[in-house]
């Protein structure tokens, strides 16, 4: 069993606008990075819990449905009577998303320690906003060290929203003290440059400081490139990269998310839940994972919103 742990959130996406000077219609879309990560892992047939608190509001009614009929095991959500995190997203002419948070005393945040997970999650995963805004911050992290402590396997996408980090020399080295207790990191490119404080050492520069981290604890990174593909590092030495699918972009919303589900799906199938194990996954093993990623992430950036793919559509665009 799976566990992932952080915010479940409304995003407003906007329809076009119909003429000059006017808004589009904003759509609410189910998000955030550990709840599409979660709801990729029920849609995938793997047996995930989601770890959270969610609104009692439409807006947390909505999200709390869409989990069950994604597969999802909801034992571990909480609830409360304060409102949902709303992400306003404006969409590029490329399909990227930006994004504006309105978080001010939502639920999400107010998560409390559940202590001890359940004896049978095997693998915590974490990230996005989850980590940063306080006090569930520090609720998450030590969940990571608790499971980190007990021999289970930790992934981590930090997600980083640049915007929200009030202190960023202080998130930094928040960063860095979480390393030692992440079995797997998984993060895009720009991720790592903004966590890395990079000025221009381009992507190679970046990917080198992630080998660094991988010094300090985790058995691999993931990194997503965009339309450059994935590359998975491993802390031996070894690297290997997959290009994207081809696939037409409607926005990249939860494309990352899904590389994440899809990840932590595939070690699972394969059995992989410890950090040791992590480490005895060889390049024809990232391989084939880095691939079936990206065939998830390539359905996904096909539709609207955060979309993940079934299981069964995977079989079908193989």
């Amino acid at each position: 069993m799976l566990c992932v742990g952080g915010e479940a959130l409304v995003d407003l996406v906007p329809a076009p606008a119909t003429g000059a000077g006017e808004l589009g219609a904003l759509l609410p879309l189910p998000g955030g990075g550990p709840y599409n990560t979660a709801v990729t892992l029920g849609r995938l047939g793997t047996p995930v819990r989601f770890l959270s608190r969610l609104s009692t509001d439409t807006f947390g009614e909505a999200l709390l449905a869409r989990l069950h009929v994604s597969g999802v095991d909801t034992s571990l959500v909480q609830r409360g009577d304060e409102p949902t995190t709303l992400a306003v997203a404006g969409i590029g002419a490329d399909g990227s998303a930006r994004y504006s948070f309105h978080v001010a005393g939502t639920a999400d945040r107010l998560v409390a320690d559940p202590g001890e997970l359940p004896p049978d999650v095997t693998t915590l995963s974490l990230g996005t906003l989850s980590l940063l805004l306080e006090p569930g911050a520090t609720t998450y992290e030590t969940l990571l060290r608790r499971h980190s402590a007990r021999g289970g396997l930790t992934v981590l996408d930090p997600n980083v929203r640049p915007a929200m980090v009030a202190d960023p020399v202080a998130y930094r080295k928040r960063f860095a003290s979480w390393l030692p207790d992440v079995g797997v990191l998984k993060l895009s490119v720009e991720d790592a440059a903004w966590l890395a404080d990079d000025t221009g050492g381009g992507v190679d520069g970046v990917l080198g400081v992630v080998r660094e981290w991988l010094t300090a604890g985790p058995a691999a990174a993931v990194v997503t490139r965009g339309a450059g593909g994935l590359v998975a590092l491993t802390a031996d030495g070894g690297e290997v990269e997959v290009p994207t699918v081809p696939a037409p972009v409607v926005d990249t919303i939860g494309a990352g998310d899904t590389v994440h589900g899809a990840l932590l799906h595939w070690l699972h199938e394969h059995g992989v839940t410890t950090p040791a194990a992590a480490r005895e996954i060889d390049i024809a093993g990232w391989r084939e994972l880095l691939a079936f990623a990206a065939r998830a992430a390539a359905v996904t950036v096909s539709r609207a919103g955060a979309e993940p793919p079934y299981a069964a559509e995977l079989r079908i665009h193989r």
